[in-house]
C-alpha cells in the first residue's frame, strides 16, 4: 500500500508539472520575432533599440511613394547604427515607364540594390490604382513590361512583395465600410477611396491582376502585403493561396480586419496556412515624428497583437474600444508566423 501511494504521489507531481508546462504561455520578451513590414524614414536609433528590447527584428520596406533614393539613405544610416539587427526591401520607380530603356534601367538599379544587401523588391498600389501610361491607361502588375523585371528578381533568388489593390471596403461608401480603421483612413485619403473614383479599376480587376502575374511567374517567391488585399474572407484568401503555392501573405495593417470575422474560421485558417502567414504591422516613422511617442505606440501594438495571437485573453481591436478573445495559437504556429516564415519567404533576412 505504501508503495502504491508513493508511486501515485510521484505520478501526481509529474502530471502537475506537465500540465503547468503545457499550459504556460510563451513569453513575449524571450520569443524571437520579426516584424516583416515596417517603413523607416528616420535617422535615429530609438526604434531599433526598442525592437531589440522586445526581441523583434524589423524588415524595413522601401516603396515607390516617396523619393526612393532618400529612403535608401535612411536605410544606410540604420545599417551604420545596427548593421545586423534589420533587413530591407528595395523598390523601383515606374516614372519613365514610356521611355525605351525603362526596363534596362530598372533591372540595373535592382542589381545594384541587391549587391548592397536588399533581400527583395516591393511593388506598391500606385501600380493599378494611380499610374497611367502616356495613352491614359492604368498600368497593372500583369502588364507584359513587368515580366523581365519579375524574371530577374526570381533569377536572383529574391522575393517580390506586393501591395496591389486595397481592402474591399475601399470600394464602398464610408458608412458601409466594415472596418473602423478603413473608415478613418479613407476619410483622410479620398484620393485612394475608390468609391469616389468609379472610372478606376475595380477591386476584382486588381486582385485578378496579381493572380495573372503569379500564373505567368510560378517561380517568383511572392508575399502579398496586407493579406493580399483579401482581408474580408479567409476562405477566399485560402483559395488564392491554394492556387499559388509560391505565395504567402503578411498581416500588416489588416489584423483589425480579421478580428471582425468569425474567429473560429480565422483560427482554423491560421492553423491550416501556418506556413504561409507572416507577422507585420506597417508601422512607420519619419523625421518629423516624436520618436518616444512612436516607440511607445510600436511597443503597445506589438504587445496587443501578441495577446491576440498567443493567448485567450481579451485583446483590443486597433482603433476601437471593441475587445475580442485571443486566438491562443499553438506555440509551433506562433513560431512560424512570428519568425520562421519570414526566414523562409525572405531568404537573407538574418
Amino acid at each position: 500500500m505504501k508503495r502504491f501511494l508513493f508511486f501515485f504521489f510521484i505520478f501526481y507531481i509529474v502530471s502537475i508539472v506537465f500540465w503547468a508546462c503545457s499550459s504556460r504561455q510563451p513569453n513575449f520578451y524571450s520569443f524571437p520575432k520579426i516584424d516583416a513590414h515596417m517603413h523607416i524614414r528616420y535617422n535615429g536609433p530609438e526604434f531599433i533599440e526598442q525592437a531589440i528590447q522586445d526581441n523583434f527584428r524589423p524588415l524595413v520596406i522601401i516603396l515607390d511613394h516617396y523619393d526612393i533614393e532618400i529612403q535608401k539613405r535612411y536605410v544606410e544610416r540604420q545599417k551604420q547604427l545596427h548593421p545586423d539587427k534589420f533587413a530591407y526591401i528595395t523598390a523601383f520607380t515606374i516614372q519613365g515607364w514610356d521611355e525605351p530603356n525603362w526596363i534596362e534601367k530598372t533591372i540595373a538599379g535592382l542589381k545594384k540594390d541587391f549587391e548592397n544587401g536588399a533581400i527583395g523588391v516591393k511593388v506598391w498600389k500606385n501600380i493599378g490604382m494611380e499610374f497611367r501610361s502616356k495613352n491614359g491607361n492604368f498600368i497593372k502588375i500583369d502588364h507584359p513590361k513587368f515580366d523581365p523585371i519579375i524574371d530577374f528578381i526570381a533569377s536572383q533568388n529574391k522575393t517580390l512583395t506586393g501591395h496591389i489593390g486595397e481592402p474591399r471596403d475601399c470600394w464602398l461608401p464610408i458608412e458601409k465600410m466594415v472596418s473602423p480603421s478603413n473608415r478613418r483612413y479613407y476619410q483622410s485619403h479620398p484620393e485612394y477611396h475608390m468609391y469616389l473614383h468609379p472610372d478606376y479599376p475595380s477591386y476584382e480587376e486588381l486582385i485578378q491582376s496579381y493572380d495573372n502575374m503569379l500564373q505567368k511567374h510560378p517561380n517568383i517567391r511572392y508575399v502579398g502585403c496586407h493579406l493580399g488585399s483579401i482581408e474580408w474572407n479567409v476562405e477566399e484568401l485560402g483559395k488564392m493561396l491554394d492556387k499559388h503555392p509560391n505565395m504567402a501573405v503578411d498581416l500588416a495593417a489588416r489584423i483589425d480586419d480579421i478580428q471582425l470575422l468569425d474567429q473560429k474560421k480565422v483560427r482554423e485558417f491560421f492553423i491550416k496556412y501556418q506556413d504561409r502567414i507572416l507577422y507585420g504591422t506597417d508601422l512607420g516613422i519619419s523625421e518629423d515624428a516624436d520618436p518616444q511617442a512612436f516607440i511607445q505606440r510600436m511597443h503597445e501594438i506589438w504587445k496587443n497583437d501578441w495577446r491576440y495571437f498567443a493567448t485567450d485573453s481579451l485583446a483590443t481591436i486597433r482603433g476601437s474600444d471593441l475587445q475580442i478573445k485571443g486566438l491562443h495559437l499553438p506555440e509551433k504556429v506562433l513560431r512560424k508566423i512570428y519568425f520562421e516564415n519570414a526566414k523562409k519567404w525572405y531568404p537573407g533576412i538574418l
